[in-house]
């Protein structure tokens, strides 16, 4: 599976944190497994265990995300991934536009691991719940740091302040299950 590197956006740059990379680490029927891998994490504010639950203002610190857009049209969906376990999905009819919660068939998994100078996030969202078509794809996180600090990655930014619903900012594909 391919790795992307995910940029900092130069408004917002980071204290501690050099390098942020996500890939898709595997799918099957059941589950699409996302990782995070932050390099400086040294400052990293990890949100507190708060158990599975869809949670919003996520984004508010340290939070992995994941964005799709299946070929064809304007609509979209958002994964926000916490590592306290919280969660929540939504669909969007356009940019930022008809905003309403996305159903999904069961809770995503979200963990946090935590090395001396480095920090992996691993997501399994369920596969029931994504779109079943290709899709551009788009991996973001907000990386909170101590003090309040924050800074905000995306494969690509497409403005002067960070934006994830951006169309610069789905860069990848995914493509639809096999057999869909």
């Amino acid at each position: 599976m391919e790795t992307y590197r995910l940029h900092a956006h130069s408004a917002h740059p980071p204290l501690a944190v050099s390098k942020v990379e996500s890939r898709v680490i595997g799918r099957d029927d059941n589950w699409l497994r996302l990782r995070w891998r932050i390099e400086g994490s040294s400052r990293l504010v990890v949100p507190p265990f708060a158990g599975k639950g869809r949670a919003d203002n996520l984004w508010q610190t340290t939070c992995f995300e994941l964005f799709l857009q299946p070929d064809g049209g304007q609509a979209y969906c958002e994964f926000n991934l916490s590592p306290s376990e919280r969660w929540n999905a939504y669909n969007f009819t356009a940019r930022r536009e008809g905003m309403t919660e996305r159903p999904m068939p069961r809770e995503p998994g979200c963990t946090m691991r935590l090395g001396s100078s480095f920090a992996i996030f691993d997501a399994a969202v369920p596969t029931a719940g994504l779109p079943q078509e290709d899709c551009a794809m788009a991996l973001a996180c907000v990386i909170e740091e101590i003090e309040g600090h924050k800074s905000y990655w995306a494969l690509a930014h497409g403005g002067e302040q960070p934006d994830f619903h951006d169309p610069a900012c789905f860069t990848a594909r995914l493509a639809a299950p096999s057999g869909a």
